[in-house]
């Protein structure tokens, strides 16, 4: 029996991306083998299928860093037949085949069984972007920030991360402000529960090594002069997460802000977290994710129009997240 896979190639140091019929016995080691249902196009995706940055470290490899599906065989301790699991990061479309395809064989220490409050698709509209967001919520909470601190942003709110980190932290009690370049997604975002919304341009330009304080903390996705304006506004032991680079991965910031007001930069790696820190995760996924907001967030696309989705999001056309449904 075959399946479909979106496998990734390269020649003559370009990247292209392509519908390919594979076989079982092109997976790759692991004890657990998963029927996936959805998968989900994240800007790491859109980075590894463009070739735009070296995300995947051999070729061919199927391109995809979530999948989520049912498991069809397993020798994991812990994981059945018949089991629904998900698995974010780890060494998907990096060096190992990805979720963009209709099988997924991993070690099953990398998958998570999917909360019962949640299908399958659900688990892919909160993805990595969503997964990330709350390992940026929990840090934000290790540091101290409640609701009572004061203000906290969002940028790229229009984003996967933003858009599920403003519905969580809106519905812990928290004064969201979103910063967005598209201003005229204000409806959008205030459902999700922003209270405030600021042109990304406040923040995105060189600024002062410190500036007068607005937010106890910060969720940030951007990067660059970014993060660097972000950490300058930020009030006294406020807390700032990073997990993103869209602006640039470069921080032409100052020290000033942790020397003079003890902020702390939290840096937020989905990839390799360990076990108890998914779990944890999504186990507050589950209590404190707002399903009507999450599918708000959510447009569904076919497998083979993932790399047109790439595309939109270099371009900034893409809103929340986009659930791919590799069955379609």
């Amino acid at each position: 029996m075959t399946f479909k896979a979106l496998l990734a190639t390269k020649s003559e140091g370009q990247v292209s991306a392509s519908i390919v019929d594979l076989q079982e016995q092109d997976l790759m080691p692991g004890d657990v083998t998963v029927r996936v249902e959805y998968s989900t196009v994240n800007y790491k995706d859109a980075l590894a299928i463009s070739g735009r940055a070296e995300v995947i470290r051999q070729f061919p490899l199927i391109a995809g860093i979530d999948f989520a599906g049912v498991v069809e065989a397993s020798q994991h301790p812990g994981i059945a037949v018949g089991d629904r699991v998900l698995a974010n990061g780890r060494g998907l479309s990096q060096t190992h085949h990805g979720g963009f395809a209709q099988k997924a064989r991993v070690n099953g220490d990398w998958l998570v069984k999917i909360p019962e409050v949640f299908s399958t698709q659900d688990a892919m509209a909160i993805g990595t972007a969503g997964y990330t967001a709350m390992l940026s919520v929990l840090a934000l909470e290790h540091g101290g920030i409640t609701p009572a601190r004061g203000d906290v942003l969002v940028t790229g709110a229009n984003g996967g991360v933003g858009s599920i980190a403003i519905a969580i932290l809106s519905g812990l009690g928290y004064r969201v402000v979103a910063s967005t370049g598209r201003i005229d997604e204000h409806e959008y975002l205030t459902g999700l529960g922003a209270a405030q919304i600021i042109d990304r341009r406040t923040l995105s330009e060189k600024g002062a090594p410190i500036a007068p304080e607005k937010w106890a903390g910060a969720v940030d996705s951007v990067g660059s002069h970014t993060l660097a304006n972000v950490l300058a506004q930020t009030q006294y032991r406020g807390v700032v997460t990073a997990c993103g680079l869209a602006q640039g991965l470069d921080l032409p910031g100052s020290v000033l802000p942790f020397i003079l007001r003890n902020v702390t930069l939290a840096g937020i790696d989905s990839v390799n977290a360990p076990r108890e820190a998914r779990l944890q995760a999504w186990s507050r996924l589950a209590s404190d994710l707002d399903l009507g907001k999450l599918a708000r967030t959510t447009q569904v696309v076919g497998l083979a129009e993932v790399p047109a989705v790439a595309g939109r999001i270099f371009e900034g056309k893409v809103r929340g997240r986009v659930v791919v449904d590799v069955n379609a």
